[in-house]
């Protein structure tokens, strides 16, 4: 089924603002959302991250695997949220490789030191560079009146 062009769009504003995350980093699915001004939309950000398509010599998929950081967005508690069997700890593997520590609660649960490894930065950098992004505090107050 195709996407719609706001889909799309949105797919797009995800996976690109991913890609700003620096390595050895992470940020939640909620900051993601707030970033692309949509603060009420984590879930969709996770959807986005669920379906971006795997790496693959012979796909035309230009966002996939291996050219957006998946890895580097957790839930806003700082535990990686459990995807199917395996899927947690791929994602634990994958940060402890850039250097993020991994710890493992009472439950079992993978989680990562926000204070320490997390990114939350008011505006995307490339929005700052090119000049076309206000804060996002700036921006809702502008809206706000």
């Amino acid at each position: 089924m195709a996407r719609s062009d706001e889909a799309e769009w949105w797919f797009n504003a995800v996976y690109e603002a991913v890609q700003e995350i620096p390595h050895g980093k992470v940020t939640s699915y909620g900051h993601i959302a707030r970033l692309l001004g949509k603060p009420e939309c984590p879930r969709q950000v996770g959807m986005c991250l669920k379906h971006l398509p795997a790496f693959s010599a012979t796909s035309d998929h230009y966002f996939h695997d291996d050219n957006v950081p998946w890895q580097r967005v957790i839930n806003a508690k700082g535990i990686i949220s459990p995807r199917g069997p395996g899927g947690a700890q791929r994602q634990a593997t994958v940060l402890r490789r850039e250097g993020v520590i991994v710890g493992t609660g009472h439950l079992g649960e993978l989680s990562v030191d926000l204070g320490a490894f997390g990114w939350f930065p008011p505006n995307l950098p490339s929005d700052v560079a090119d000049g076309s992004g206000l804060s996002v505090e700036a921006a809702e107050q502008d809206n706000n009146g």
